[in-house]
């Protein structure tokens, strides 16, 4: 069935976080600036995605033609939910479904597709999306997503975040490229890292506020300082723990970051910490620590520590990443820094020494 109102398709009640419109074309912006012909000739499947809200849909849909796009895939899950089957609303797809049948819709996801003309209008774009449900319930576990997956050649999405491992897995698998979103601190995941490592993963052209917020049910609660109502209604709850992660290569990563010696940072760093102090050397790594991206010293041949913070600044033609790991650190040395303050909950005992534990490094040194 030909769609003709996905931008006022949002009766369904659901769960789900949504990418803002603005923050997907600021991302993929970057991609078809370092190479305009990324997603041509490709076929792009949005899994985990409820289509009817999803502006990747929307956005993939209206630049078809533009990026010529091969196809477009997007499927969703169905809310399979006791609240669901005696409460649930149809959405505006369904009531313009002669074959609409509610008892389906509770056990089957959707699959919305477009790869040519339907509406006669002489271009392919979001008015040509095609719709009807899948077999089952649109679980990208199962074999029917699989092969979607396996016909698609990218891959892009928010997924679940509690499904984030299981689901970077399932996309590794198939090798597939791809662009997904996650929270800041599976950078250090047993499944992540070493992809990262191996420079078979990289952040995307951006983390933190970078992202400026999702869409969240009317039901969801807005609290902080950034959580807002925009302009059409949308309640947006901002976070500064996101990033994107991707295989797909941008021009950023591949910008070398200025440094300063060590003699300099340590005489004029604008970080209270490094500025006048020297580098702590860790009592379980031989290295130092830099609490500071910016703080890298040029002119250390040895190991570094930086914050997790750093891949987003990360060059692969400047640095090797070598470990990603929790060091150790002297209390005693850093105590002479008069910047230190104390963190019992980050304190541990090594060799019978007590020591403070940073949170997690990456651990890299300068290519040769």
């Amino acid at each position: 069935m030909a769609n003709t109102n996905l931008t006022s398709a949002k009766t369904a009640k659901n769960d789900e976080f949504y990418t803002q419109y603005h923050d997907i074309e600021k991302e993929i912006n970057a991609y078809l600036d370092f190479n305009p012909n990324v997603f041509r000739g490709k076929t792009i499947l949005l899994p985990c995605d409820d289509p009817e809200w999803s502006n990747f849909t929307k956005f993939f849909a209206q630049n078809f033609e533009r990026y010529g796009i091969k196809k477009l895939i997007s499927t969703s899950y169905a809310p399979d939910s006791k609240l669901y089957k005696t409460n649930y609303q149809p959405t505006l797809f369904e009531t313009t479904n002669p074959q609409f049948d509610k008892k389906k819709t509770i056990k089957n996801g959707k699959i919305f597709t477009l790869d040519h003309d339907t509406s006669g209008d002489g271009k392919i774009d979001v008015n040509d999306l095609e719709w009807t449900y899948l077999k089952g319930d649109g679980d990208f576990k199962s074999e029917e997503i699989k092969k979607l997956r396996n016909e698609a050649d990218i891959i892009i999405t928010n997924p679940p975040f509690s499904l984030f491992r299981k689901f970077l897995s399932w996309i590794v698998e198939a090798d597939k490229q791809f662009l997904i979103i996650g929270n800041i601190n599976v950078v250090t995941y047993k499944e992540v890292f070493p992809l990262i490592k191996e420079n078979k993963l990289w952040l995307g052209t951006g983390m933190g506020r970078w992202i400026s917020g999702f869409i969240v049910p009317e039901t969801y609660e807005l609290y902080g300082t950034e959580a807002r109502i925009d302009e059409l209604g949308n309640r947006i709850v901002a976070t500064n723990s996101c990033l994107w992660l991707t295989n797909i290569d941008h021009g950023r990563r591949h910008q070398p970051l200025p440094l300063m010696t060590m003699e300099d940072n340590i005489k004029f760093s604008k970080h209270k910490e490094v500025k006048g102090n020297v580098y702590p050397k860790y009592e379980n790594y031989d290295g130092i620590n830099v609490p500071f991206t910016d703080a890298l010293p040029s002119n250390y041949d040895g190991i570094m520590g930086v914050p997790i913070s750093f891949l987003d600044k990360y060059s692969p033609e400047q640095f090797e990443i070598m470990d990603c790991c929790e060091p150790c650190i002297d209390l005693e040395i850093l105590k002479q820094n008069p910047a230190f303050k104390e963190y019992k909950s980050r304190q541990v005992m090594f060799n019978g020494k007590l020591c403070q534990k940073t949170y997690h490094r990456i651990l890299i040194r300068h290519k040769k």
